[in-house]
């Protein structure tokens, strides 16, 4: 909160919630930044984000496959009794001081949340590494790093990743695997509970290598690349996640390297991240 605020980025949560309710929620989660009720939903409904599924699955086409398929999608994977009227779609708005939204992050499946972190990741705003790995090579300088350290069902996180060529170095970018040579990237084990997404990369420049006479995509300057990862929102991977404190993710970061006259063999560095795992609120009231 405090990096975000002295990058003059400001935030508050806004829901469909009374302020009774946020207010408890607040006190119980540690929460400072501001709760903002709408309990009305005139908010939601002005940013064109009401949630009108809710009311199709507990109206006369209720039993529709295609309205019970909506349901699961953007309401609740645990059938009508969890279904709220009034709610929205869940998601993330950056609006500039004159109140003109900038960007914005949705998503497909109603439990799947970009984290915070996440977001200034892909907007380019700096964020300070939790729990870097960092490493060298003959080739290059890294850091890798999650853009969280702690995730629950449905968070779309990241794993980034620093990249420092070497002087007279040169990595590759996507397109140069069409000539044989490896892109940089991270290669995860699959994991039941996570879906990776492809690997954000940054604008690459072309290099002409001229012992081969070839022109390819490179990086020779400092780099940022995104590894997106979204854990699994379903009620199975719930009830998995209920049973696990934290979630290990391993794997390889794969490159290979070249300099103005020798391209060097393909490299892979084991990887290893872990994150705590979290239960939704709603979960551990239950509970």
């Amino acid at each position: 909160m405090e990096e975000l605020e002295s990058s003059g980025i400001g935030f508050a949560a806004i829901s469909y919630d009374s302020v009774e309710v946020l207010a408890d929620f607040a006190q119980r989660r540690g929460i400072t930044f501001p709760l903002l009720s709408d309990q009305d939903s005139a908010v939601i409904t002005e940013f064109g984000i009401l949630n009108t599924v809710a009311a199709e699955g507990l109206g006369p086409d209720a039993e529709d496959p295609g309205v019970q398929a909506d349901v699961a999608k953007y309401v609740s994977v645990f059938g009508p009794s969890q279904m709220i009227v009034g709610t929205p779609y869940p998601g993330t708005f950056m609006v500039d001081n004159q109140g003109q939204v900038t960007s914005r992050f949705f998503e497909e499946f109603y439990r799947e949340r970009n984290t915070t972190t996440n977001v200034m990741l892909k907007l380019g705003v700096g964020v300070s590494p939790i729990e870097a790995m960092e490493g060298s090579t003959a080739h290059l300088k890294f850091s890798a790093y999650p853009s969280n350290s702690s995730v629950t069902v449905g968070t779309r996180f990241s794993l980034a990743l620093e990249v420092e060529p070497g002087e007279n170095m040169h990595v590759y970018a996507p397109g140069a695997d069409e000539m044989g040579y490896r892109v940089i990237g991270f290669n995860l084990a699959p994991n039941p509970l996570a879906r990776y997404e492809p690997i954000q990369y940054p604008e690459s420049e072309i290099y002409h290598f001229e012992p081969l006479d070839e022109y390819v995509p490179v990086y020779q300057e400092r780099f940022m690349l995104l590894q997106e990862i979204v854990m699994s929102g379903d009620a199975e991977a719930e009830s998995s996640m209920a049973e696990l404190e934290a979630l290990t993710l391993s794997g390889t970061l794969d490159y290979q390297a070249c300099d103005d006259a020798i391209c060097f063999l393909p490299q892979s560095i084991p990887v290893s991240f872990t994150l705590d795992l979290t239960m939704p609120d709603r979960q551990r009231a239950q509970r």
